[in-house]
């Protein structure tokens, strides 16, 4: 840098001096070649010396290397053989080792294709996942193990695709068998609950023997009849005893749980399943429109419903997490308010009343096996009480029939007895008592006609016919004893009090007909004391407890005495009537027959007949009839002569009515209906006797001077009256 950077002529003396150097150093190496020469000179000619000795050597080495190489071909042959040889045992030891980590990773997907092929697919998944993270890495750089990395997901949606289609399968066969699975489930229940009360009824015998012998005797007997059944019934079918398990294979669900759980769409599988058992329910609960007609219709439903829950609740304790019980609450809930919708619907169109019992006690089966299940079923039995009202309603529509039939049949004449047998057949259906009656000999007569012990026999067994839907309600007995009371009631006051009126209506009902009925609704109303001994023996609840209903059935029978009463004063006076419409007076004739007319005669004979007939009936009964058909007939005789058509009376025809006047006079003193004080019944032609003396003695001076004073002769002639027929 100095020589190109200092002064212009810095090179030049630079190359001046690097010659000076140069020459110096020749100096030197010439000096030092001169020094070293001669021994440069011997070398070369040892070298020479050396160089026959060395010709001579490579002679002796060549000729002895290729007396060597000609004697090592066959050990090089042999080495090269070794070392192939070598090189192939490093070669299979290296395939060895490769294989041997091969191996596991090929039994494990063979193992894999087997447990696909088995229908093993939760076995296939863990194979899969052991594959996956145990066997694969190691061999990973091979395309095989590529290959089935690629194929583990495939086949993983493939087990996913097979367990759903096998889920789908055992949906339907649960939808299928279902009803089969309700079926056994409510039988066993009920043999169960059977089982049950038989051992508490016979526990109970004892006990209730000590306040009513005589009926538990009948009692023990039938309990252990009953519970001799039941245990021949479990024996018969104690091997017999099938579960949900036994009708459905649930393996598919298991199945399918656990590969989901294990592919990590535990969540996925359970939203799927209980949106497809959702849809299931709402296809079971949706009932046939023919299903209140049969209770085979009934039956099959509930079957249907039970097994469904039957099946969710053994879902519910197996797994884990499928279904919860909220789930199973909220799933009946929705249920339990659908079935409650459609029995009420269904039960409303069921006019049979046994097929109301038969659904009740399907309803009562239904609820106890759910219960069983751990479900809630009170609103079941508060419907049931819904449908006992209807159950009543129906009963009585058929014992309206049954009333009219009976009440057709009878022929309303009292009941014949020729021997002491038929009188006791008689009392055994009805609880009559009559002192005076025993004492007559056979053949005799009761007061009532055949239809009051029919009707008696009737309510009790509507009675027994009520009780049925009030057995396993769990209620208490006093609370059946007041069911059982109100139902009778209903029966006494609204059925055959409707059926007594109508009967009492109808226009072919005489008037032997009516007595006799008013005869037979005094012995009913006597009988009622009786019923409530009855109820009373059934529910074993004392009428003398505060709360016991009383049976309506006096007002019943009452009203229907009082509705005779009434029908039977209307039909004598239209009988009356009927009488006098056939009177043919001749109003101009000069003197009268000097008889009575015929027509007035024959209505005194049907009324002393008619009354004759009343002798059974209560005596006011009689005497307010017999009154009341004198004062009508008084009152149709005075309308005859007052009649307006009626313009002119001879004084003959003044006469003639006169007489017959005097036979009604002489009707009355007779005293047809004992009873009477003096001449009361005579009263009721008061009226007809003073207008008829006025005109038959011609006393008008004196009814005009006695006219409005007490003691006036004709103080019951009225003014107008009298004008009317002077004027005629």
């Amino acid at each position: 840098r100095s020589v190109y950077d200092d002064q212009p002529n810095a090179h030049q003396k630079f190359m001046e001096k690097l010659d000076a150097c140069i020459r110096n150093h020749d100096r030197e190496i010439e000096k030092m070649c001169n020094f070293h020469h001669q021994g440069f000179v011997d070398a070369i000619t040892e070298l020479l010396k050396v160089r026959a000795d060395a010709e001579k050597l490579k002679v002796q080495v060549t000729d002895t290397n290729r007396r060597l190489q000609d004697a090592g071909k066959e050990v090089i042959a042999q080495t090269e053989e070794i070392i192939r040889c070598r090189v192939q045992q490093r070669n299979i030891t290296t395939v060895v080792e490769k294989l041997q980590l091969c191996l596991p990773v090929l039994e494990m997907y063979s193992k894999l294709k087997e447990q696909m092929s088995v229908k093993r697919y939760y076995s296939a998944l863990k194979t899969m996942e052991q594959l996956e993270n145990l066997y694969l890495p190691r061999v990973s750089q091979y395309r095989f193990c590529q290959i089935m990395m690629e194929n583990l997901p495939k086949l993983r949606e493939e087990i996913k695709e097979i367990s759903m289609s096998d889920l789908k399968d055992f949906l339907e066969s649960i939808r299928k068998h279902s009803d089969r699975i309700g079926e056994t489930a409510m039988r066993q229940a009920q043999q169960q609950k059977t089982f049950s009360t038989a051992l508490q009824k016979q526990n109970n015998v004892n006990y209730g023997r000590n306040m009513h012998l005589g009926r538990n005797r009948i009692l023990e007997s039938k309990n252990e009849i009953t519970l001799k059944r039941t245990f021949e019934d479990e024996d018969e079918h104690e091997e017999e005893v099938l579960t949900a398990q036994d009708l459905v294979d649930f393996s598919p669900v298991y199945r399918c749980l656990h590969i989901y759980s294990v592919l990590g769409d535990g969540e996925i599988f359970e939203n799927y399943y209980r949106k497809q058992r959702r849809k299931q329910a709402r296809l079971v609960l949706q009932p046939q429109s023919s299903m209140h007609e049969t209770v085979e219709g009934y039956r099959r439903y509930f079957s249907q419903i039970v097994g469904f829950f039957v099946v969710e609740d053994h879902i519910l304790h197996v797994t884990q997490g499928l279904v919860t019980r909220t789930y199973t609450d909220e799933l009946w809930n929705m249920a339990l308010s659908k079935i409650i919708a459609v029995l009420r619907t269904h039960s409303s169109y069921c006019s049979d009343p046994d097929l109301v019992l038969e659904l009740k006690n399907l309803i009562v089966v239904f609820a106890d096996t759910l219960q069983g299940y751990g479900f809630p079923v009170n609103r079941l039995f508060d419907l049931l009480f819904e449908i006992r009202d209807q159950y009543n309603e129906t009963l009585l529509k058929k014992w309206s029939g049954l009333f009219r039939d009976i009440f057709e049949a009878d022929n309303y004449s009292p009941i014949p007895v020729a021997n002491e047998e038929e009188y006791r057949i008689v009392i055994s259906k009805f609880p009559f008592q009559d002192p005076e009656l025993d004492k007559q000999s056979f053949p005799k007569k009761l007061p009532m006609s055949q239809s009051v012990p029919q009707i008696y026999m009737q309510v009790k067994e509507f009675i027994y016919a009520s009780l049925k839907f009030s057995e396993s309600l769990h209620r208490s007995s006093t609370e059946i004893d007041d069911m059982l009371r109100k139902s009778t009631n209903l029966l006494l006051t609204r059925t055959l009090s409707s059926c007594l009126q109508n009967l009492i209506k109808k226009p072919h009902i005489g008037l032997t007909e009516l007595v006799q009925i008013i005869i037979n609704t005094t012995h009913l109303e006597q009988a009622c004391k009786y019923l409530e001994d009855f109820i009373s023996n059934i529910t074993n609840i004392s009428q003398l407890t505060v709360h016991t209903a009383r049976l309506y059935g006096l007002s019943t029978f009452k009203d229907a005495r009082h509705a005779a009463e009434g029908e039977i004063y209307t039909k004598l006076n239209q009988k009356i009537d009927e009488f006098i419409q056939i009177a043919d007076y001749d109003w101009t004739m000069s003197e009268s027959d000097g008889r009575a007319s015929g027509y007035l005669m024959d209505l005194i004979n049907f009324l002393r007949s008619t009354f004759q007939v009343f002798t059974h009936l209560p005596g006011k009964v009689a005497q307010t009839a017999c009154m009341s058909a004198c004062q009508h007939l008084s009152m149709s005789l005075m309308q005859m002569l007052l009649d307006s058509e009626l313009k002119q009376i001879s004084m003959g025809a003044i006469q003639q009515f006169n007489l017959d006047v005097i036979q009604c006079e002489l009707f009355a003193s007779s005293e047809p209906v004992p009873g009477f004080q003096g001449d009361t019944l005579q009263l009721a032609f008061i009226d007809l006797r003073q207008l008829l003396d006025l005109f038959m003695v011609w006393d008008w001076s004196t009814y005009l001077a006695d006219y409005g004073q007490a003691t006036s002769k004709y103080l019951r002639v009225n003014p107008s009256t009298a004008l009317t027929l002077l004027e005629k």
